[in-house]
C-alpha cells in the first residue's frame, strides 16, 4: 500500500511504522544488541496483520456471542478476547490494536529475541526471556504525555500486555476515567478489559454529558451506545462511586484469570487492584 512508512528510531533500537490508522513502534533486542533489521521485517508483518483486519472489517464491527467461521488469525484473536470479557456492548474492534501488537511481538520473540517491546498507539505487547526486564510509564490522563508513575516488569511472566483506555483516547468511552491501565498476559486481553473497565467507571451525574456514539463519530462500531463527551465539576462522592464500580469490574477480571491487575485514574484520584505490586511489579512515583 502506498501509505506504508517505516522509519528507524533515533536511538537505533527499532523502527516506527505507519500504515493508515496504525502507528506502531517496534523494538527488539538479542540480549544487549538491538535488531533493527529484524524490526523492519516485523513492521512489514504488522502491515499484513492490518490487512487481515481490513478484510474482515464488517464482521469485526458487530457484537458477537459466538466465534464466526473462516476468520484469519488476527480477527479470531480479536473476537475471542472481547468474548472473554462477557460484555454485550463491545465489538472485536475493542481489541484490534492489542491483537496486532501481540502478533508482532510473538513474531519477533519466536525468532530468538530476548526482549521485545511493541507499542501500537499506546497499546503495548512485551515479551521477556529469562532475566530480562522492561519499564513501563503510567499516564494518569490518557490525552496528556505526563507520566506520574512507572512499573518494572520481570520475566516471571514472559508475556505482558499493557493497555490504557479512558477519556481523550483514540476510542470512545462510556465512563469518566481519565485513564484505566490493564495488565494481562496478552495485549489483546489488556485492550479489551481496559475498555470494559473504563466503561464501568460511571455513575449518573448532571456534570457528566453523554451522547450517542454515532453523533460523535459517524464511523463508530458502537452505534446506539451512549458515550461520555464532557465531564464538568464532579462531587467527591460521584468520583468514589464510579471508581468503585470500575475497581469491582477489574477485580472480577482478575478472578476470571483475564488480567493480572489494573490501575484506575479519575483526574487526581488513583486506585489499584489488590496486591498490585506483588502480582505485577512495584508502582513507583516519578
Amino acid at each position: 500500500m502506498t501509505d506504508q512508512l517505516i522509519v528507524t528510531l533515533e536511538d537505533q533500537t527499532g523502527v516506527m511504522a505507519e500504515n493508515g490508522p496504525m502507528r506502531i513502534i517496534i523494538q527488539a533486542w538479542d540480549h544487549e544488541h538491538p535488531q533493527v533489521g529484524l524490526a523492519v521485517k516485523a513492521a512489514e508483518f504488522a502491515f499484513a496483520c492490518l490487512e487481515q483486519v481490513a478484510a474482515h472489517h464488517e464482521i469485526l464491527k458487530q457484537v458477537h456471542c459466538h466465534l464466526p467461521d473462516g476468520l484469519s488469525p488476527i480477527p479470531q484473536v480479536m473476537v475471542e478476547s472481547v468474548m472473554a470479557t462477557r460484555e454485550n456492548d463491545l465489538t472485536p474492534m475493542a481489541a484490534v490494536a492489542g491483537s496486532i501488537a501481540d502478533a508482532v511481538a510473538d513474531w519477533l520473540f519466536n525468532r530468538g529475541m530476548s526482549r521485545v517491546i511493541v507499542n501500537n498507539g499506546g497499546d503495548i505487547a512485551i515479551r521477556l526471556a529469562k532475566n530480562e526486564t522492561a519499564r513501563v510509564g503510567i499516564r494518569p490522563h490518557i490525552q496528556h504525555a505526563f507520566i506520574s508513575h512507572r512499573v518494572d516488569l520481570s520475566s516471571v511472566h514472559p508475556s505482558w500486555g499493557i493497555n490504557t483506555s479512558g477519556l481523550g483516547g483514540r476510542s470512545l468511552t462510556r465512563g469518566i476515567a481519565s485513564a484505566v491501565t490493564s495488565f494481562a498476559e496478552t495485549s489483546a486481553l489488556a485492550d479489551a478489559t481496559a475498555t470494559a473497565i473504563a466503561n464501568a467507571c460511571f455513575v449518573r451525574d448532571d456534570a457528566i454529558v453523554q451522547a450517542m456514539a454515532q453523533t460523535v463519530d459517524p464511523y463508530t462500531d458502537i452505534s446506539g451506545v451512549p458515550v461520555t463527551v464532557k465531564v464538568g465539576h464532579l462531587k467527591p462522592g460521584t468520583i468514589t462511586q464510579a471508581m468503585e464500580k470500575a475497581l469491582n469490574k477489574a477485580e472480577h477480571y482478575i478472578e476470571l484469570g483475564l488480567i493480572q491487575g489494573a490501575l484506575i485514574a479519575v483526574d487526581k484520584d488513583l486506585v489499584l487492584t489488590h496486591n498490585f505490586n506483588t502480582r505485577i511489579g512495584p508502582l513507583t512515583s516519578v
